[in-house]
């Protein structure tokens, strides 16, 4: 029996045996290593013997080889991103946080952090981590009795705002089961963000944000700086659930987000609830907002891009194709002279159609709830773009866009300000490459605001004036003269 093979009806009628008799351990399982009944026996004849005590070697088998054995975290996370790769939909994930490994992996990523010795509204902190404690949490998940702690809210310094910005610190135990639910989540939903964005995901950030506005955007007449008001308190929880629920088919997980989007803030021994938005300070916060506005991802690539992309090429600007007519006819008369002072008209006139109504390009790139348009066209038609974006906030999305902060910029005159760069677009007419064309025109710069470096400044200023040596020893020391730099 045990060299035979099974297959046929009777595998179906194991398997499903095997499982009802694992069920209760509530982990993934799958049929590996089942061996076929002899071709001398029936069907009949194998189910009863299985039932009778002689087929107890083929679960002696489905126990041996591990039939229902939690898979190890790597091929666990490698299996959900398959399933976001290929657009399927994920089903009974609950029973993921179920495995160890999945913790373990948590843990090493974040006991590392600053954070982690940081106290939530109890003293527990990851001084405390155990093994038993990655078991209790399981076991309070398997039978749904985990309740998330209310987050301690404290209030940090806000950049270019007198207001303060509120965040809130988990406990220990919540920072972990987030994790978990973070590589779940970014598994799942790396493979389908679309590449415009670069917030708060793996392998991107603003150095590929800024890189893609400077490689792709050449050319760009207007920039629209898209400013959402509070997008992080104002998401809509309802909303929330139901883009998570659209590709994520399991209710207990699905109400374990409800539980963490709704667990509230402590703050002066107060116990307040959170109606809306994603906890800042959270772990998983970032990832909730990246699935939520990757609705707004959509609705750009598939809506505008298309809407303001066409013409393969700018036609060439009729005036400049005269003068250098005319140019050509000089040097064949031998005109050197005429020759000269056309050829200084002509760098001064634009070689292609600025106006070509036949050509319109539109660029967007996001990082979390800051958005930059890159179109090149009229003001008219970047009016539009705004108003629809605008529209698709408010009536989808349930945010509202700041009309004060949301500016329309010329990309030549001025720069629109993005991830702590001034962006511009060059347009100087004496830089010119070897062959002597004016290459860089057209061409994005990037550059550090005037503010910054004043405050930079300052900040050495100040050291400066508290030092005891006199300035040439301070100068000296700064610039290295004196250490043989």
């Amino acid at each position: 029996m045990t060299n035979e093979v099974i297959k046929g009806n009777e595998r179906s009628t194991y398997v499903r045996l095997g499982r009802e008799m694992m069920r209760e351990d509530g982990i993934a399982y799958g049929p590996r290593g089942l061996r076929q009944r002899s071709h001398h026996t029936s069907q009949r004849e194998g189910i009863s013997n299985l039932i009778q005590g002689e087929g107890w070697q083929v679960f002696s088998i489905i126990q041996i080889e591990k039939v229902c054995e939690m898979q190890n975290a790597n091929a666990t996370l490698n299996i959900i991103r398959e399933r976001g790769r290929k657009g399927l939909p994920l089903e009974r994930i609950y029973r993921q946080l179920f495995n160890r490994d999945l913790y373990l992996v948590a843990y090493g990523r974040i006991y590392r952090n600053h954070g982690a010795m940081t106290k939530g509204v109890t003293s527990e902190t990851v001084d405390g981590m155990s093994l038993q404690k990655i078991d209790t949490i399981i076991e309070a998940l398997r039978y749904e009795r985990y309740r998330w702690t209310p987050v301690r809210r404290v209030y940090i310094e806000k950049k270019h705002s007198k207001k303060p910005r509120p965040l809130g610190l988990p406990t220990w135990t919540d920072k972990l089961l987030q994790e978990v639910i973070r590589l779940i989540l970014e598994a799942f939903y790396e493979p389908t963000f679309s590449e415009h964005s670069h917030g708060f995901r793996p392998e991107r950030g603003c150095h590929t944000a800024l890189t893609e506005i400077r490689q792709n955007w050449t050319g760009t007449t207007w920039f629209i700086e898209g400013d959402i008001r509070a997008c992080f308190d104002s998401v809509a929880h309802p909303l929330l659930l139901s883009i998570v629920a659209e590709r994520i088919h399991d209710q207990r997980f699905l109400r374990l987000i409800d539980g963490l989007l709704k667990a509230g803030y402590a703050e002066q021994r107060k116990d307040h609830r959170t109606l809306s938005g994603t906890p800042q300070g959270s772990i998983v916060s970032p990832m909730l907002s990246n699935i939520y506005l990757s609705k707004l991802d959509t609705f750009v690539e598939e809506t505008l891009l298309p809407t303001y992309n066409h013409g393969t090429k700018r036609k060439t600007n009729s005036a400049y194709a005269r003068l250098a007519k005319q140019i050509r006819k000089l040097r064949k008369r031998g005109d050197r002279k005429g020759v000269k002072e056309a050829r200084k008209l002509l760098q001064k006139l634009p070689s292609i159609d600025p106006c070509d109504p036949h050509y319109r390009r539109l660029h967007y790139v996001r990082y979390a709830d800051d958005t930059l348009f890159g179109f090149c066209g009229p003001r008219e038609e970047a009016e539009e773009i705004k108003q629809q974006l605008s529209q698709f906030l408010r009536d989808t999305l349930k945010l509202e866009m700041s009309q004060e902060k949301t500016l329309i910029t010329h990309a030549r005159t001025e720069a629109a300000r993005f991830l702590g760069y001034e962006v511009t677009v060059v347009q100087d007419d004496h830089l010119r490459d070897q062959t002597g064309r004016r290459a860089t025109n057209g061409t994005i710069g990037l550059e550090v605001p005037v503010d910054v470096v004043k405050a930079k400044c300052q900040l050495y200023q100040q050291q400066s004036l508290k030092s005891d040596k006199p300035p040439s020893w301070r100068h000296a020391t700064l610039t290295g003269e004196n250490a043989g730099l």
